[in-house]
């Protein structure tokens, strides 16, 4: 986890419920991080419950024990989590359905937090293209190309989560439909750093089709890991769709599948 980050713990995603807070590098008091997701695959699924740490602290993020963590859908289902080891928080009966909406009620002591997530409907990953490439000095690399069809209605986002030969970068990469609804997706995914994708790795790509709440999330998210410790972004929290008390966090429903293959 880059240091740029150490104001919270993440795991690995709106506008009336976006909230955006300037922290105190130094000073700032403790905060509730709320991580967690229903996902289209089989559970359990689960909730981690944190609190901040300062900035220049060490990343070690005291787990909340003793919660009340309940998830609801719009169907009238209800399920209270179980505690399974220390702040993290499994689901016992509730089922990730694309459409759905689902609704996190988290209760630690007296104070109450709330957030919604509706599950996008599945844009299928059909298959990934590696696009050979040369740097200005010479070298190969690839780039990595996932083939799929934006649906030909608007308001469709994505994160991409890759792995090269089993381990797994902790890039966000993030796409959307802009100026391309309807239409198959050709431009990659690898924008930075091409040069660690040779031919032979294993490359797996995981795709996750999530709302605009998750996306805003990890954008900017994405833009203050990118300006670095001495960039000209002045650190501050990730928006947020968690509600009630401030917090840190997200809680997002979507869909997600995954493929494999070599780079040829």
């Amino acid at each position: 986890m880059k240091k740029i980050l150490a104001i919270i713990p993440l795991l690995s995603l709106f506008i009336s419920c976006e909230k955006e807070i300037e922290l105190d590098l130094e000073n700032s008091a403790p905060q509730i991080v709320i991580e967690g997701a229903v996902t289209d695959e089989d559970g359990p699924h689960y909730i981690k419950l944190s609190k901040s740490v300062n900035f220049y602290a060490q990343n070690q993020f005291p787990a909340v024990t003793g919660a009340t963590v309940t998830i609801t859908d719009n169907l009238g289902n209800s399920d209270v989590l179980t505690e399974v080891n220390d702040g993290l928080y499994e689901t016992n009966t509730i089922v990730g359905v694309p459409g759905n909406t689902y609704n996190l009620s988290v209760t630690v002591g007296t104070d109450n937090y709330y957030a919604t997530s509706t599950m996008p409907k599945k844009v299928n990953l059909d298959s990934l293209r590696f696009e050979r490439g040369e740097d200005f000095e010479g070298y190969e690399y690839y780039s990595i190309i996932p083939i799929y069809r934006n649906p030909s209605t608007s308001g469709n986002y994505y994160r991409f989560i890759a792995s090269i030969n089993n381990f797994t970068d902790d890039t966000y990469y993030l796409k959307n439909d802009t100026n391309g609804i309807g239409q198959v997706n050709t431009s990659p995914i690898y924008n930075l750093d091409y040069t660690f994708i040779n031919k032979n790795d294993s490359v797996e790509i995981e795709m996750r089709s999530i709302d605009r709440t998750t996306y805003n999330y990890f954008n900017t998210l994405s833009q203050v890991i990118n300006a670095g410790p001495n960039g000209g972004i002045t650190p501050i929290n990730p928006l947020t769709n968690i509600k009630g008390k401030p917090a840190l966090g997200i809680f997002s429903a979507y869909t997600t599948q995954t493929l494999k293959r070599k780079v040829e």
